[in-house]
């Protein structure tokens, strides 16, 4: 029995669905599968597990396959490419039938064993259960600094709190899952849209383990990107700066002028220096181009949000036949009548 706000329920009947994007995960899976396995059977609940094979390369879609044929229970949705995790993600949680689902890497720096304390808090009545990183030792110096500063930019530039040490790693309840799936933006930052949604959460702390295997694939120009695109999908605070920062420089010119206005009636016109022209140019014209490329960014989302593609294509599915979402790929699955 499960005690829910106050309330005894029984697990019997419910249940819990993993998902586990993952690119070129051929080595890496086995491994998971090992471990996972015996945890889910432990839980009391029927289970399935949906692997997202984000476009890759090597053998991980045959190994799908072959461990589908063996356990029914795995299942699998092949992507039409490299659509990105976050993207992986959000297709994964799509197909979903169970009445909450888990989110983790393929790489067991999400610990399996951490579900049963995921389940523990879902069954106290928590809506999203996330895991709380202690440390932060797998990643390099330069990442784990990184990481600290655009957590407390976004933060600042945003209004919307990220919760410390938080990943991707989380058990989200069906009223969570059924919220992310009526989220259509192509450009996705999914730790902002878990505090957007609000709902009752609470963090499970861990320690991460090192990669199982690999390395990572994440490289600088990517996690760049991926800040950007947080902050610009979560506040317009960066078009507004500039703004304000033209409206200083225009005050400040006046204020110039004025001044030069003054100095030529009192003691007659002197002729500007050459070099303090070719500057004052120079800096109006990169604030200029700067604002323009603030502009431009915002732009460029506005023109893939308005296109309306599908946030993905489906190349294949495992043991998903009888799930598939009733809107084209990519759009929030309606919900079935009981």
């Amino acid at each position: 029995m499960a005690v829910i706000d106050g309330r005894n329920v029984s697990q019997r009947g419910r249940k819990l669905s993993v998902v586990v994007p993952g690119l070129n995960e051929e080595r890496g899976i086995p491994a998971l599968v090992e471990r996972l396995r015996p945890v889910l059977d432990d839980l009391g609940l029927e289970w399935e597990v949906i692997f997202v094979d984000d476009g890759s390369t090597d053998g991980t879609l045959a190994l799908l396959k072959q461990l589908h044929s063996q356990d029914a229970r795995f299942k699998a949705l092949s992507l039409s490419r490299n659509f990105g995790k976050e993207t992986a993600a959000a297709a994964g949680l799509t197909y979903v039938t169970g009445d909450a689902a888990v989110l983790m890497d393929a790489d067991l720096q999400h610990p399996p064993e951490l579900i049963k304390e995921f389940v523990a808090r879902w069954n106290e009545g928590f809506d999203i259960v996330y895991g709380q990183r202690l440390d932060r030792n797998a990643d390099s110096v330069l990442h784990r600094l990184s990481a600290r500063l655009f957590y407390r930019a976004f933060e600042t530039l945003s209004g919307t709190a990220l919760p410390p040490g938080a990943g991707d790693f989380r058990l989200l309840d069906r009223k969570a899952i059924d919220a992310m799936n009526r989220m259509h933006e192509r450009v996705r930052f999914n730790k902002g849209l878990y505090a957007w949604m609000g709902f009752r959460s609470v963090g499970v702390p861990f320690h991460v383990p090192p990669r199982s295997t690999g390395t990572s694939r994440w490289r600088v120009r990517q996690l760049l990107r991926f800040a950007l695109d947080g902050i610009a999908t979560f506040t317009t605070i960066p078009l507004r700066v500039w703004s304000y920062l033209g409206l200083i420089i225009s005050l400040f010119a006046f204020l110039y002028a004025v001044a030069m206005l003054l100095e030529a009636l009192i003691y007659g016109v002197s002729v500007p220096g050459f070099p303090t022209l070719i500057i004052s140019v120079l800096f109006f014209a990169g604030v200029q181009l700067i604002s323009l490329g603030v502009i431009g960014e915002y732009l460029g989302r506005v023109y893939e949000e308005v296109k309306g593609r599908p946030l993905f294509l489906v190349a294949e599915e495992l043991g998903l036949d009888g799930d598939r979402p009733r809107i084209s790929a990519g759009e929030p699955r309606e919900q079935r009548p009981e």
